[in-house]
């Protein structure tokens, strides 16, 4: 077992603490290791804060977008992690998908499927089942409201049109986007999602709310009803 004067951080120059670091250089000239060594605040007597980080890294393949995938109790594996440490990990990665999601959330008005694309892509590139969401818009095109109507299995969700009217309703939506996401990386919507499309269309345009689009991201990019002809 190495002694803890070899490990600890509190020990190495001033130039090589990751907090001091951080301070005196800025984030941006840290290594990913470095930044999750800080949220750990330290480690353990066989390991240093750093040591740890890169096995957290190596668990997530190397890969931020991998690493935001695990859960908790994966996290917790590593020994010297557990699990106030794990849950520090994914606040920290959870904001900083929030913070991509928002820049584009933020813009006044929805425009095209692009813009609707990358924020989908920001808030749903990291679940592997299968999640199904609504963008309510106003009469400029502004998101009044964004949310999760269902969560489904590995291979598909059900969204209840009810639900999604009703909320509709409630956040006086002139039109609103259906979103989902197909974790198995197919971008080609299914009949189901196809059925399930017409199914709101219709109903929604009872309330004289209109469906402007349902888009689906994938790894492999985006589908949008609306530039295909489906809608």
């Amino acid at each position: 077992m190495l002694p803890a004067q070899k490990t600890s951080i509190k020990h190495w120059s001033e130039d090589d603490r990751p907090r001091e670091k951080l301070r005196n250089k800025g984030p941006e000239n840290l290594s990913n290791s470095e930044l999750i060594a800080i949220l750990l605040h330290h480690g353990t007597r066989q390991k240093s804060a750093v040591e740890l980080a890169k096995e957290i890294l190596q668990m997530g393949s190397n890969n931020l977008s991998q690493l935001g995938r695990l859960s908790i109790k994966e996290l917790m594996k590593i020994k010297g992690i557990g699990e106030a440490k794990s849950i520090t990990i994914a606040a920290a990665l959870e904001l900083g998908r929030r913070r991509q999601a928002g820049e584009i959330l933020n813009k006044p008005v929805i425009t095209d499927s692009g813009s609707i694309a990358r924020y989908l892509h920001a808030m749903l590139k990291d679940q592997d089942k299968e999640v199904f969401m609504v963008l309510f818009l106003n009469q400029a095109n502004k998101i009044n409201h964004m949310e999760i109507i269902s969560r489904g299995g590995i291979t598909g969700t059900v969204a209840d049109p009810r639900v999604i009217l009703k909320r509709a309703l409630e956040e006086d939506a002139v039109s609103i986007v259906l979103c989902h996401n197909h974790p198995s990386g197919s971008l080609k919507p299914s009949r189901a999602d196809e059925a399930l499309t017409q199914k709101i269309k219709e109903a929604a345009r009872y309330f004289d709310i209109k469906v402007a689009d349902h888009v689906i991201v994938s790894e492999a990019g985006f589908f949008s009803f609306a530039d295909e002809g489906l809608l």
